[in-house]
């Protein structure tokens, strides 16, 4: 995607092999940072502290983390050390567990001389099926869309940040609108500004900025009253893991907008690479929702009349707060999945296997 009239993609290895750069997402909307990710320590911060977030880019950052460990130490145990710190760095999305396995499988099978380089392809090639996945993604969303279109302007309301800021490149619950944007249908999107950490108001809004697609940010709270009022045609979301029964597991808020969804007949998708579908959980009671701290929900961050980023506290010094990262909205209220193999209902995921 584009930046100032730039391509970007979210994270890219050095041509040497020696570090990987990444746009450091917690300094926008108000600063564009290019961060310098030189071991398996620093991957591991990025990924916790959210310099890289969203579900795919979680998984690709943790292959890179992988080929950053090998430039330290290629044996077995320091493989196996790393793999373990990153997929406790965040334990909800599955496509981190999914992407580490994967290299860890990979390069265990390698003799250790061998590793070093064959994680950076490895890697790379992650990143690369990452952005085919999300294309394939966005075309089978924009016929979703040009068969609810009546040559009007389409109000499609997100939540969180599913766009290309939370992939390699392209988007999952976004790549459908910049696929029909770029085909010339009039759509306009309701951004929830997505509460505590705001990735809605933040990182959705200046995405559309860039890419020029018309948008208004909205309270979290006001979702449900615009669909009471006719002013929402669809829900599109993303995900942070969904379970082999189709229930949708992503940023907290994602229940609330799906019931009224449900309760306005308003058809409600999430748009999800194959990699998101854990198929060893059928009850998503079994999902461990990650606790984040609570200085997200006491504290704001943004920029004051004098042009400086500055933080302030928004609840009284003296209570508490708790702050679950996401919650999970139940097959019965999902209409269907977006994934790069089609759109299914979600008791039909099952033929992805």
């Amino acid at each position: 995607m584009q930046v100032a009239s730039q391509n970007f993609r979210t994270i890219w290895p050095d041509a040497r092999c020696k570090f990987v750069e990444i746009i450091d997402q917690t300094k926008l909307p108000f600063t564009f940072e290019i961060a310098r990710i030189e071991s398996l320590e620093q991957m591991t911060h990025a990924i916790k502290s959210m310099q890289v977030r969203g579900a795919p880019l979680i998984g690709v950052s943790a292959a890179y983390g992988i080929a950053l460990a090998m430039l330290h130490d290629d044996s077995d145990d320091y493989l196996k050390q790393a793999s373990q710190e990153l997929i406790s760095a965040r334990p909800t999305a599955v496509n981190l567990r999914w992407a580490v396995q994967r290299m860890q499988a990979k390069l265990l099978a390698l003799q250790p001389d061998q590793r070093n380089l064959s994680a950076w392809k490895e890697a790379a090639t992650l990143a690369e099926e990452d952005v085919a996945q999300n294309k394939r993604i966005g075309q089978h969303g924009l016929a979703l869309i040009k068969t609810l279109y009546q040559n009007k302007s389409f109000n499609v309301l997100t939540h969180c940040n599913a766009g290309w800021l939370a992939t390699v490149d392209c988007g999952t619950a976004l790549a459908p609108i910049y696929a029909a944007h770029d085909a010339g249908l009039s759509v306009h999107i309701w951004v929830n500004e997505t509460r505590p950490r705001n990735q809605g108001a933040s990182l959705t809004a200046w995405e559309l900025v860039q890419h020029g697609i018309p948008h208004t940010v909205i309270s979290d709270n006001a979702a449900g009253h615009l669909m009471q009022c006719g002013q929402v045609d669809m829900v599109i979301v993303g995900a942070d893991r969904v379970t082999a029964n189709g229930d949708v597991c992503n940023k907290i808020g994602t229940y609330l907008k799906a019931l009224s969804a449900f309760d306005n007949c308003i058809p409600f998708y999430a748009a999800v690479p194959s990699p998101t579908i854990d198929w060893q959980i059928s009850d998503y009671k079994e999902i461990e929702i990650e606790q984040r701290s609570s200085d997200e929900v006491a504290y704001l961050q943004g920029l004051a009349v004098d042009g400086r980023v500055q933080t302030v506290r928004v609840i009284p010094v003296g209570s508490k707060a708790i702050n679950p990262a996401f919650d999970v909205t139940p097959a019965r209220l999902v209409t269907g999945i977006i994934t790069e193999q089609g759109v299914f209902l979600p008791q039909q995921l099952q033929q992805l296997i």
